[in-house]
């Protein structure tokens, strides 16, 4: 996918069917994307907003501040107090809460249908008019240090993770930690962070999801009464990120603290990403993790690893290609006890180069295949889910047709497909191998 995110323009509305969900989507003059997922089985209705600004975006040396932004978005406005935000959602029967990732921040609230309009008001009153004070930014950046401590530098696992992103971007800002790396984030204040907001924070770099009980109608004239007196922004950056060089050699790492409990191998891999009218790769590469190590019984590496040699306990592989650039594709054993570092990780090698050579097991990919139609309908169980699957993907540049088309593009793999997604991403000069031990093996 290109590092700049181009806006579409869009004239009307474009309704189309997924899975039975009825989807329109429409933009305000101010540049705001809308799109409305109708599921009228319950008086409910999740809004979510997304911008398109992430770790990935942060200026140099200010690693976290997106996250940090995050935090800041509740203290305040000239007409809602510290706080009041959650209050009022709380107190009109909703909850809410809001992430950040790579590539994006998203805002949400699941209320009443009746409680939607309310909801707009207040999310378009801090889109625009945030105010901050230099004691509530203090407080708040206190707030991120601590989070730190408690969730990274206290969890091996997560410190390990780090290390391991650290190693397999050479020179992509997906290296950084979304939370931020603690010397940086000790420097964030209230100027860097207004400066953030003015940059990114405006209708023209954002995208409102609402799923529930709506009608478009309504919620276009809702939208332009809230969300289109606001004034697009001309400062919002374009997303031109430092490339990724080619990979030349195999990284690998090995980590020992004395609080891991369980030791255990990862291997990630550069894999590319999931592309605007063009998913065939992300899909193959998808069911590629699924065959290698989507089941914990009936994978190719549970077969080998957990059941035929004993030689883990747990094994799995992941791939997710919701990204703006390239992402990894991932390798987890477990071993069992009394099983070296070194006996698993070749034990892992042995078993990808048998899998290269034998190929794809077509019972295995029809059941799975069976699966992931089964998962994809389940999923829209939850109107907030499909909120969050297209704002995901509208944040990064994939189309509400590259949603829908999504589930076809899965079910069109061929064993072929998935094989030759195996031989383009598992090249082991893309690959960084980690070790996470309780005492370093020599």
């Amino acid at each position: 996918m290109q590092s700049v995110f181009r806006i579409a323009s869009m004239l009307g509305a474009l309704t189309l069917p997924a899975f039975g969900e009825p989807v329109t989507e429409f933009m305000l003059d101010n540049g705001l994307q809308i799109v409305v997922i109708e599921d009228h089985r319950a008086p409910v209705a999740t809004q979510m907003a997304w911008y398109r600004t992430g770790r990935a975006d942060e200026p140099a040396g200010q690693s976290g501040i997106a996250h940090f932004f995050e935090h800041l978005m509740f203290k305040g406005t000239d007409s809602v107090a510290p706080g009041e935000f959650s209050a009022i959602v709380a107190a009109n029967g909703g909850r809410d809460n809001a992430f950040t990732s790579d590539d994006y921040t998203a805002y949400f609230q699941r209320v009443p249908t009746a409680q939607l309009g309310e909801m707009m008001r207040l999310e378009a009153d801090r889109m625009a008019n945030l105010n901050l004070s230099s004691e509530n930014v203090a407080t708040e950046l206190q707030v991120i240090l601590e989070e730190r401590g408690q969730r990274v530098d206290s969890d091996p696992s997560a410190l390990f993770r780090e290390q391991m992103s650290a190693a397999q971007y050479l020179n992509h800002p997906y290296a950084l930690p979304v939370i931020g790396w603690l010397h940086e984030m000790q420097q964030l204040n209230r100027d860097k962070a207004l400066d953030f907001y003015d940059r990114h924070y405006a209708p023209n770099n954002a995208i409102l999801v609402v799923a529930g009980d709506v009608d478009p109608a309504m919620v276009r004239e809702l939208a332009q009464t809230h969300y289109g007196p606001l004034e697009p922004s001309d400062t919002v950056p374009l997303r031109l990120r430092p490339s990724e060089p080619p990979q030349l050699a195999a990284r690998r790492l090995i980590m020992a603290d004395a609080r891991v409990a369980q030791p255990y191998i990862m291997r990630t891999y550069l894999a590319p990403e999931r592309n605007a009218g063009d998913q065939k790769k992300a899909a193959a590469i998808t069911l590629l993790a699924e065959v290698l190590g989507g089941s914990g019984t009936t994978s190719v590496l549970s077969r080998a690893l957990q059941f035929d040699s004993q030689i883990a306990v747990y094994s799995g592989a992941g791939y997710s290609g919701v990204s703006v650039d390239s992402t990894t594709f991932s390798l987890i054993v477990v071993p069992s006890a009394g099983v070296s570092m070194v006996d698993a990780e070749k034990a892992l090698d042995d078993t990808l180069a048998k899998f290269m050579e034998t190929g794809v097991d077509p019972a295995d990919l029809a059941r799975i295949k069976t699966q992931v139609r089964a998962a994809e309908i389940y999923a829209r169980d939850d109107a907030g889910d499909l909120a969050r699957s297209y704002g995901a993907a509208l944040a990064v540049g994939l189309t509400v047709q590259d949603v829908q088309d999504w589930p076809a593009a899965l079910d069109a793999v061929t064993e072929a497909d998935i094989m030759a997604a195996a031989r383009a991403v598992l090249i082991p000069e893309n690959s960084v191998s980690g070790w996470l031990e309780t005492k370093a093996t020599p």
